[in-house]
C-alpha cells in the first residue's frame, strides 16, 4: 500500500478496498511489481523483456501451435485471467493491467472481444 501511495502522488488516485488487500497483499503487492517491471524503459540494444511477454502471451485453450520461437513466450488460460480482472476491477492496479493488456497484447484483445458477457468487466 505504500508504494502505491507513493506512485499515486501521495494516494490521489483510488486504492483498492482494504478488505481486498487483507485478502491477498502478495497478489496486490505482485502485481504492482509486474506492472513497474513491465512499464521499464528499454534498453538501446534490448527490448524490455517483461514487456515482450505480456505484449506476446497465449491462451492455453488456442488450438493453434504454440511457437517457442520468442523466448518470452508462455501461455495462461484467459479464462482464469478474464474472471480475476473482472473480480477486481474496484482497484487501480488491475484496471491499468487490463488497460495495458487490452492495447499491447491482441490475443487478449481479441479474447475480450469475443466475450458474450463483456459487462462483467465494464
Amino acid at each position: 500500500a505504500g508504494l502505491w501511495t507513493v506512485f499515486t502522488l501521495g494516494g490521489v488516485g483510488s486504492k483498492a478496498s482494504p478488505q481486498l488487500e487483507q485478502c491477498s497483499p502478495l497478489a496486490s503487492q505482485s502485481l504492482l511489481l509486474l506492472l513497474v517491471l513491465a512499464n521499464l524503459t528499454d534498453a538501446p540494444d534490448m527490448p524490455n523483456p517483461y514487456r515482450q511477454a505480456i505484449m506476446s502471451f497465449k491462451n492455453t485453450q488456442d488450438n493453434t501451435a504454440f511457437s517457442s520461437s520468442n523466448p518470452h513466450a508462455f501461455q495462461i488460460n484467459f479464462n482464469s485471467l478474464y474472471t480475476a480482472l473482472c473480480e477486481q476491477q474496484k482497484s487501480d492496479q488491475a484496471t491499468l493491467l487490463l488497460y495495458m493488456l487490452l492495447h499491447q497484447n491482441s490475443n487478449v484483445r481479441t479474447y475480450v472481444l469475443a466475450r458474450t458477457d463483456i459487462e462483467n468487466l465494464v
